[in-house]
């Protein structure tokens, strides 16, 4: 197994890694972001009022993209399986 082998595998790891984490941490952000600007418009300073709606929020989004979230990380698992022998006869 080479460096860049090494790195290749991190690179990927991290792509795959921001690819699951994106639809979770924008539906986070969209809502946070519009609870704020309410909360900016009508004078309402309540700490707790944003966990509701990004609790839901967030149990959607990965309700509507949590199958295709493992069937990414299955793909890229299995891809990463098939190539250990291959990176551990360069060894």
């Amino acid at each position: 197994m080479t460096d860049t082998d090494v790195i290749h595998l991190g690179l990927q790891a991290m792509i795959i890694s921001a690819k699951l984490c994106a639809p979770v941490l924008l539906t986070a952000l969209a809502i946070g972001f519009a609870v704020s600007l309410f909360q900016s418009v009508t004078q309402i300073q309540e700490a707790t009022l944003s966990f509701v709606p990004k609790a839901i929020g967030i149990g959607a989004a990965l309700l509507f993209g949590g199958n295709w979230m493992l069937h990414e990380l299955i793909t890229f698992m299995s891809q990463l399986f098939q190539t250990i022998p291959d990176l551990v006869s360069k060894a």
